[in-house]
């Protein structure tokens, strides 16, 4: 049995949240909630959010057992880029991208 939660357009890059989820994938949801709360980066608190809506979604279902889930699989997937300009030197401009993400978190109830 799996349960998922999404947090879409989120402000942040994908690069940024993929380096924090090697840390809590495969891990019981206690332990990864614990590790991603001090953490000092913008996505770990992001993901800290989706795992506990993941949570809230796996208590809503009559069968799931809240205590057994562990994080099954954590993805970031790139949302759509925020196109801005920079000026540069002799008139001309640079692009910037302000870059967006879309964060998927499954749980799945641990075998015994």
């Amino acid at each position: 049995m799996e349960v998922r939660a999404v947090a879409k357009y989120v402000r942040t890059s994908p690069q940024k949240v993929r380096k924090i989820i090697g840390t809590v994938k495969g891990k019981p949801v206690e332990d990864a909630l614990n590790k991603l709360k001090f953490m000092p980066q913008k996505a770990a608190g992001i993901l800290e959010k989706v795992v506990r809506s993941a949570v809230a979604n796996a208590e809503e279902k009559e069968n799931m057992d809240v205590d057994r889930l562990v994080i099954h699989n954590v993805y970031a997937d790139q949302g759509p880029s925020m196109k801005r300009w920079r000026p540069r030197a002799r008139g001309r401009a640079t692009r910037i991208l302000k870059r967006s993400a879309h964060i998927t978190v499954i749980l799945a109830e641990e075998s015994l």
